[in-house]
C-alpha cells in the first residue's frame, strides 16, 4: 500500500536545529542574557522570525542599539562551522536506504531553501537518494501550512493514502495532517518537550524502530482504517 515517504529535513536528518539554538544562546550569552528553549521553540518548523524575532528580543534585553549585523555575523561564521561538518541524526541514513530499499519513492518536505537542503544531502551522500526536494523558496507559503507537503505529492504522483510523513516539529505534522498524511514524529533535542498530540505515531529517534518494520505497522495500521 505504501508507496512514497517524505521526510522534513532540519531537525530531523541533520539536527540544524539543536546548533541553531545553541548559535542563539551563544550570542545572547556575549551579552550576560539567557534565551529560554520556551521562546525559540515558536519559530522551530517555520523558519521565519514571526512568532518570536531573537534579535529583537536580545535588543529589549540589552537596552541599547545592537550592531546586529556584526552580531549576526559573528553567530553565523559559529553556526555554519559547526553544522557543515555534522553527521547525519541517527537512524536518518538507515531509515533512507531502508526506504530506497523497499522501492517507495523518496521525497524532502522542508521550510528552508533548496540550495540549503541540496548542499547538505549532497554533502552526506543522499541527494540521489530522493524523487524530489519541496523547500520554502518554491512555495507562497511553509508549514504550518501543508502546501510544500501537497506539493511534494503532486511531485511524486502520490495519494496522500498511499505515503506517509515524518516530521521533528508540531509545525511540521500539522502540516503533515493538513495535507492528509498518516505523520510519524521524530523529537530532536530541541522539540522534545513540545506538544506532539496531533501525530499519529511518535519515535524517540529514527532508529528506534527498523524503517522496514515501520513502514509495514504503517500499512496495517492504515488498511484497519479503512
Amino acid at each position: 500500500m505504501i508507496e512514497a515517504v517524505i521526510f522534513d529535513f532540519d531537525g530531523l536528518i541533520l539536527d540544524t536545529e539543536s546548533t541553531l539554538f545553541a548559535a542563539w544562546q551563544r550570542t545572547y550569552a556575549e551579552f550576560g542574557a539567557e534565551l529560554p528553549l520556551a521562546l525559540w521553540t515558536a519559530n522551530i518548523g517555520g523558519y521565519s522570525y514571526e512568532a518570536f524575532h531573537p534579535m529583537d528580543h536580545l535588543e529589549k534585553l540589552a537596552g541599547v542599539p545592537l550592531d546586529r549585523e556584526a552580531i549576526n555575523q559573528r553567530r553565523r561564521e559559529w553556526y555554519w562551522s559547526r553544522v557543515h561538518v555534522q553527521d547525519p541524526l541517527p537512524g536518518a541514513r538507515e531509515a533512507i536506504e531502508a526506504a530506497k530499499g523497499l522501492g517507495l519513492k523518496l521525497g524532502v518536505a522542508s521550510s528552508s531553501d533548496r540550495a540549503w537542503v541540496a548542499g547538505h544531502l549532497e554533502r552526506l551522500g543522499l541527494l540521489d537518494r530522493f524523487d524530489t526536494l519541496v523547500c520554502g523558496d518554491a512555495v507562497a507559503r511553509v508549514k504550518p501550512d501543508p502546501e510544500l507537503y501537497r506539493t511534494a505529492l503532486d511531485t511524486l504522483g502520490v495519494p496522500a493514502s498511499r505515503c506517509f510523513a515524518v516530521e521533528d516539529s508540531p509545525k511540521g505534522v500539522a502540516a503533515a495532517k493538513g495535507a492528509c498524511l498518516y505523520c510519524v514524529a521524530v523529537p530532536n533535542p530541541v522539540t522534545r518537550t513540545l506538544d506532539f498530540g496531533a501525530c499519529d505515531r511518535r519515535l524517540e529517534s529514527l532508529d528506534a524502530v527498523p524503517f522496514d518494520r515501520l513502514v509495514k505497522e504503517i500499512e496495517e495500521t492504515i488498511t484497519r482504517a479503512l
